[in-house]
């Protein structure tokens, strides 16, 4: 049966709800809420013409016990609505009650409570053999996933080998992306610094094998989603934040060319679902978890990802 306490384990224990709420009611590239511990400061509030005087927090139920469950809360600096948590105020904005409401915010956020299958849930290695015939691919376990590896510029479509987890990490920690990283970061001209990334850089697809970097010419997935974030304010701590999520286990995690963003790779269950379904629900899954944003150009299966120098990135030991 669908209940509260499983809507709370999936939105971050109801601050999700209000984050969803707050993006319906302003402009879809903005910040409507920063997460910093418990705290989700203090946001524009629908009820009071878009005033920063709606708080949010989320506290513990139980406070006497060390992992009690929590439950997200708001106070109306202005007076206007009353103070309650985040089930009475989805109550006011949706105009709905008890089984309903709670039907229809597993449905409207994209939760898939009580579905046989969750995009959420946490993939044994995905167990992609190499395709009979290819010299290109490596000596790899027949666990480890495969994807296409791409010389520079961008527009060469035609890849050069199969590559898995590791001949990426080795490369990103090696020097062969060295000089123009550090190239790339010294540029302050957004255009300029584009069409250097785009002639300077060799690339991966990795969701999946291709002859041609073209959705139609893909050869077998990897199932693996590489999640691309952009212009995120705290690097450093978002890149911490992933490796410890709940729900997703991380393949790869690494920062961007430019060196504002992370690459975040992780293994993904289609189970009958379409590349695009899969993205939605990581997407939506990131909106309600961390407030932040997908870039949607990476919705393509054959979205080419820029591989840098980042001596610091990750990749879990079971793929070493």
């Amino acid at each position: 049966m669908l209940t509260r306490n499983a809507i709370l384990r999936k939105t971050l224990y109801g601050m999700g709800i209000y984050s969803h709420i707050l993006r319906e009611s302003y402009p879809q590239d903005e910040v409507v809420m920063k997460i910093v511990g418990r705290d989700g400061g203090n946001c524009r509030n629908p009820y009071d013409d878009g005033n920063n005087t709606l708080h949010v927090w989320r506290e513990r139920l139980h406070p006497e016990e060390k992992l009690s469950d929590e439950i997200a809360r708001h106070h109306d600096l202005s007076g206007t609505i009353p103070d309650g948590d985040c089930f009475e105020f989805a109550e006011r904005y949706y105009d709905l009650h008890g089984q309903e409401l709670l039907e229809f915010l597993n449905k409207e956020l994209y939760l898939h409570i009580g579905e046989e299958f969750s995009q959420y849930a946490k993939p044994e290695k995905p167990d992609v053999p190499s395709p009979e015939g290819d010299t290109d691919a490596p000596e790899a376990k027949p666990s480890q996933p495969i994807f296409s590896f791409f010389r520079k510029p961008i527009r060469n479509c035609h890849p050069l080998k199969a590559v898995t987890p590791i001949d990426v990490y080795n490369y990103l920690t090696g020097p062969y992306a060295k000089e123009q990283t550090e190239h790339l970061r010294s540029l302050t001209d957004r255009k300029e610094a584009r069409a250097f990334k785009a002639n300077n850089f060799d690339y991966v697809t990795f969701s999946g094998q291709f002859s041609y970097r073209d959705d139609s010419k893909l050869i077998q997935l990897s199932n693996l989603l590489c999640v691309d974030l952009d212009h995120l304010d705290d690097v450093e701590g978002t890149f911490q934040a992933l490796l410890k999520d709940r729900y997703f286990s991380t393949v790869l995690l690494f920062r961007s060319p430019s060196g504002d963003g992370l690459k975040w790779t992780i293994p993904v269950q289609y189970d009958g679902h379409t590349h695009q379904e899969v993205f939605d629900a990581v997407a939506n899954y990131l909106r309600i978890a961390y407030g932040i944003r997908m870039d949607q150009n990476c919705k393509d299966i054959s979205r080419a990802c820029f591989l840098p120098f980042d001596p610091k990135a990750y990749i879990a030991p079971n793929f070493k």
